[in-house]
């Protein structure tokens, strides 16, 4: 029998420091908080700032929108990495699965977005709990690459190109 958190050999990331993270205080404090904020959002979204976004101005009701969605996408993304990192730690699933790509906490915005015209209206909670989203993605983006280390899909493919282009005609 194998112990499936074991890597293999051709494995690109420390499996020992993401065990070990797996394990740790510091993985519990982090879930417990990531969820504890899913938890709030989706109660404020659902009472307090669903009765607020009725009083918004338009431009300020489509920045509602626009911005809630970008929240509990990222909120949604660091619970599902959260879950698989706990998964790996209670031996649910192959740490080598959790770190193939499907995995990944792979942030596709190469830039923060910027805000929508009338967020400057938005209510203050809502505000609140996009900086707090902000920080939790991107502390877990910073762990998830800590511990996996970078994606190819963060590589970006016009530099390789060019890299390769100017190694092959020697410039």
């Amino acid at each position: 029998m194998t112990d499936t958190n074991q890597p293999s050999p051709n494995t690109s990331f420390d499996a020992r420091r993401a065990v070990d993270f797996a394990r740790s205080e510091l993985f519990e404090r982090t879930f417990k908080e990531g969820m504890a904020l899913v938890e709030e959002t989706a109660a404020y979204l659902d009472g307090p700032g669903r009765a607020a976004s009725k009083r918004l101005s338009r431009a300020a009701a489509l920045a509602y929108a626009g911005e809630s969605m970008r929240l509990t996408t990222r909120l949604m993304q660091v619970a599902s990495w959260l879950l698989v990192q706990r998964a790996v730690r209670d031996g649910e699933i192959p740490l080598i699965e959790a770190g193939s790509d499907k995995y990944r906490l792979i942030s596709r915005e190469p830039q923060p977005a910027s805000p929508f015209a009338g967020s400057d209206e938005l209510p203050e909670t809502l505000k609140t709990l996009i900086i707090r989203g902000s920080a939790i993605y991107e502390r877990v983006r910073r762990l998830d690459e800590t511990m996996y280390g970078e994606s190819p899909e963060a590589a970006n493919p016009v530099s390789d190109q060019m890299a390769k282009l100017n190694a092959a005609f020697g410039r």
